[in-house]
């Protein structure tokens, strides 16, 4: 699987880690940024994650930030994004399975490198389920990303 990665300075040690795990799991990796610990915006970094999965560049993303708060909140912002912020492993493939989640957040300064790879291995190994249910959720999702553009 093609995983766009990135963070903001909070979480360039953690992308740095799962960048390397998930290569060494066979995955195709996109480093997104940041490459070093100066201070950055996080928002730069959902924007870069965000048109790598709707350029169709990456099938899925991990996007980084201290608490995980701001980058999930900035990446919501994109149609057709589903970012969600986990920290834990239930979270993780439930996001997946129910919510179409194409992009994981994570906060480096509350899951630990080990938990992190946990979650990220959970988040890639879910997939949507296509239960009726949750593609009607899914699709009011979509209907209220359009109506917001159109007002915008």
């Amino acid at each position: 699987m093609v995983i766009a990665i990135a963070a903001d300075h909070g979480g360039y040690q953690l992308k740095n880690v799962l960048a390397a795990y998930l290569a060494e799991q066979g995955h195709v990796v996109q480093d997104l940024g940041t490459h070093d610990e100066q201070s950055v915006d996080y928002p730069d970094f959902a924007r870069a994650i965000a048109l790598s999965l709707l350029e169709h560049r990456a099938e899925r993303g991990i996007l980084i930030c201290g608490s995980g708060v701001g980058a999930s909140v900035a990446a919501n912002k994109f149609p057709g994004i589903r970012a969600g912020l986990c920290h834990d492993t239930f979270s993780a493939h439930q996001g997946v399975e129910d919510d179409d989640m194409n992009v994981l957040c994570l906060g480096a300064r509350v899951v630990g490198p080990e938990l992190a790879k946990e979650i990220a291995r959970t988040f890639l190994t879910a997939s949507f389920s296509g239960a009726e249910r949750h593609v009607r959720r899914v699709g009011k999702v979509a209907e209220i990303e359009k109506e917001c553009s159109k007002k915008g």
